[in-house]
Formats: structure tokens, sequence, C-alpha cells
């Protein structure tokens, strides 16, 4: 085996050889965390591209339209990171890992959960803070 951890359910006892399909689930899961990685990086892009909206167009009148558009785009951000923390919360649920140490979901919950926040926070500060 790859790590020292104890043998989990789905996992070979040692001194067994991982199946075919063992090693195709290892396989599914380490993409459900590179799949999960990509999203939350597209939900930072968009809420990016929100904080960017409201810097470029912050000075054009009235306000509260650069500030609404802006407040999409990180909302927009939310929903993306929420909907990949979902996805890949139930594949993690689905399948277990055999040679591989993988991503449980409630880091997946947590790192959802900071962006959150943080773009929750963003939010708050481009109607409270900026004119």
């Amino acid at each position: 085996m790859i790590d020292s951890v104890e043998p989990s359910a789905g996992r070979p006892a040692a001194g067994e050889v991982a199946t075919r399909n063992d090693l195709a689930e290892d396989r599914t899961l380490l993409a459900n965390e590179r799949t999960f990685s990509a999203w939350a990086r597209t939900s930072l892009a968009t809420v990016g591209v929100g904080l960017g909206f409201k810097a470029l167009f912050g000075p054009v009148s009235p306000t509260w339209v650069a500030k609404s558009i802006a407040t999409l785009f990180v909302a927009l951000g939310i929903l993306v990171i929420l909907m990949a923390a979902r996805r890949a919360c139930a594949v993690t649920r689905r399948m277990n890992g055999h040679e591989v140490c993988t991503l449980p979901a409630i880091n997946i919950k947590l790192i959802a959960g900071i962006y959150v926040a943080g773009a929750t926070a963003l939010i708050a500060a481009i109607w409270m803070l900026t004119g």
C-alpha cells in the first residue's frame, strides 16, 4: 500500500493486490478532485471579474449599476463553488479509495465554505465601503 493508514472498508488488506476496478475507482476519485479544483478556479475567476468590473466601472453614475453587476458576478462565483462542492461530495460518498488517500468530503465543504464567506464579505464591501 502507498500509505500507512489502516485499511478501510474498500481497501485491500496488506499483501493483497488491488483489482482493475479498484484502481479505476481510485482514478475516478482523483479526477473528481481535479474537477473540483478546476471549478474552484472558475469560481475565483468569476469573483475576480466582478471585482474588476466594479473597479473599472465604479465611477459610472449611477453607482448602483456597477455595484449590481459586480454583485451578480460574485454571486455567480458563490453558486459555482457550491455546485462544485455538492457534486464532488456526492462522488466521494459513492466511492472508496483503495490505493490513494483522497480529500474527505468535509474538507471539500470547508473549502467551499471559506470561498463563500470571502465572496459574501466582498459583496458587503462592494456595497458598504465604495462610493
